[in-house]
Parts: structure tokens; C-alpha cells; sequence
């Protein structure tokens, strides 16, 4: 069995979201999220609209996604990838090259992300509301 893991806060979940995960799974057998907690959030100065156990919920609902993990801190993803036998770490091409130290433990991926759509855009956009 080939497993997959990647990570990420999926905050207000939108189809770029999907997509990276549809492709990631595709890539193998087994899909794992390292899904940001809200205390990591915290201390990246990132907001999170949902909180971690709702995000959690949401991701597990998706049939992609095989099963979800907590990502504490940033130095976890070398344990992470030992501890459940990754074959391929896959982010989106905006982290191209920051993971590439993973490369000593598995295959990593770096997929291009769905254009026109980001939860920063999204957040951008609703601010233009009124």
C-alpha cells in the first residue's frame, strides 16, 4: 500500500481544497492530513475561522481524505513520515522547496494549485461585501 501525506489548516474549505487532496490521494492508496490545531495557528499568527476539532470533521468527511493527524509544530514531519510509513509527501508548488529535506525519507511532491481560488481570496473577497 502506498501511502500519501500532506498538511494544512483547511480553513473555510473551498474546490482548491478538494483538488490537492483528489490528487494527492490519486497518487496512492492511503491519504493522511496533518491538519493544523489551533494552537499551532496561534503561533504562525494564522486565524482559523473553524476550530480544529470542526476542520478535523469536515476533512474526514471527505472521501479522499483516509485519515487526519495533528500537525503541532513545524519539526514534527520527519516522525510524522517515519512513524507512518509515507511513500510521497505532496503540498501545494507555494511551499516548492521547503520540504525537500523530506526527500531523505520519501518521494515529495509539489502539485500547483487551482488557480483563481485561495482561502486568502475568499477572506479578501468577503471583506469587500457589505
Amino acid at each position: 500500500m502506498k501511502k500519501v501525506l500532506t498538511y494544512g489548516t483547511y480553513d473555510l474549505l473551498h474546490f482548491g481544497h478538494i483538488n490537492l487532496l483528489q490528487r494527492a490521494k490519486d497518487l496512492g492508496d492511503y491519504l493522511i492530513v496533518g491538519l493544523s490545531t489551533d494552537e499551532f495557528n496561534k503561533g504562525k499568527n494564522k486565524k482559523a475561522y473553524h476550530s480544529f476539532e470542526n476542520r478535523k470533521m469536515i476533512l474526514e468527511s471527505i472521501r479522499y481524505v483516509d485519515e487526519v493527524i495533528p500537525e503541532n509544530t513545524w519539526d514534527q514531519k520527519i516522525k510524522d513520515v517515519i512513524e507512518n510509513d509515507i511513500d510521497i509527501f505532496v503540498m501545494g508548488d507555494d511551499w516548492e522547496g521547503k520540504f525537500d529535506f523530506l526527500k531523505e525519507f520519501c518521494e515529495v511532491i509539489y502539485l500547483p494549485r487551482t488557480v483563481g481560488i485561495s482561502t486568502s481570496k475568499i477572506k479578501n473577497d468577503l471583506t469587500l461585501v457589505k
